[in-house]
């Protein structure tokens, strides 16, 4: 029997088969659990889809986390068909590209917001219509990056959005806690995704992290998903409110 065997769960945020959601779910599946996953939309649907098939996926939902009635139909899909769940992964973020090369003080309002609210308030929304679904308690990891506590270059709305993402996280743990819903956040190191794509220099980040970081290499999206895996198993039972570093120890040598 795996560590995950008798569980099920969400994860919101697969794109390709390069991301990080990606890596988190083969380690879901491969310790058991039974997975249920969302698209953005059709473009992405023809991405997403194969690869939650090859994971024996039972559900495959349609998910624009920017609307709230789209979350509501997922989770009252997933009540229908499972009635309860144990655990949600979070791996959704965007901001505009523009956002992410010019300076800061540059950045629009209507950009800000954007960054914001898909990066950071969606795990609050998401959370909402989640808990009524984890009747036994549960596990809830989003992603987060060092930007959120140190400047990075051309990270610059992401990073605000990162951290506002980071104070929910301990809002949600201390709100939830009594429930037995732990939430925690992975903050990972520079990962080659469709989401890195749109970050200027992305590839000198990655020579720094190999330069600098103790193990002297990136992190890779199967490290990530063990850690994921960790945080949402009964072997953290007692972790939440907390940012989880993968980062090859890149976060002690400083940036």
């Amino acid at each position: 029997m795996g560590l995950m065997a008798g569980k099920r769960g969400i994860i919101f945020g697969v794109a390709n088969e390069m991301s990080i959601a990606w890596g988190i779910a083969q380690q879901l599946k491969a310790a058991g659990a039974s997975l249920a996953f969302t698209y953005l939309n059709d473009a992405l649907e023809k991405r997403v889809r194969p690869l939650a098939e090859s994971l024996d996926a039972e559900l495959i939902l349609p998910c624009d986390v920017c609307k709230d009635e789209e979350i509501e139909a997922v989770f009252e899909t997933v009540r229908q068909e499972w009635g309860s769940i144990d655990f949600v992964v979070h791996a959704v973020a965007f901001a505009n590209r523009e956002d992410l090369k010019q300076g800061f003080s540059q950045t629009s309002r209507a950009g800000f917001q954007l960054a914001l609210d898909i990066s950071a308030y969606s795990l609050v929304a998401i959370t909402r219509y989640a808990v009524p679904l984890m009747t036994h308690g549960g596990s809830i990891v989003t992603m987060t990056y060092l930007g959120s506590v140190r400047t990075i270059p051309n990270y610059n709305v992401m990073g605000v959005a990162k951290a506002a993402l980071e104070a929910s996280v301990r809002y949600l743990a201390v709100e939830l806690g009594e429930k037995g819903i732990r939430v925690n956040a992975i903050s990972a190191g520079p990962i080659k995704t469709l989401a890195a794509s749109g970050i200027a220099n992305f590839r000198e980040k990655i020579k720094l992290m190999d330069d600098r970081a103790p193990l002297k290499r990136c992190v890779d999206q199967e490290e990530v998903g063990k850690s994921t895996l960790y945080l949402l198993s009964d072997l953290a039972s007692g972790v939440t409110g907390e940012v989880h570093y993968v980062d090859a120890g890149f976060n002690i040598t400083g940036a």
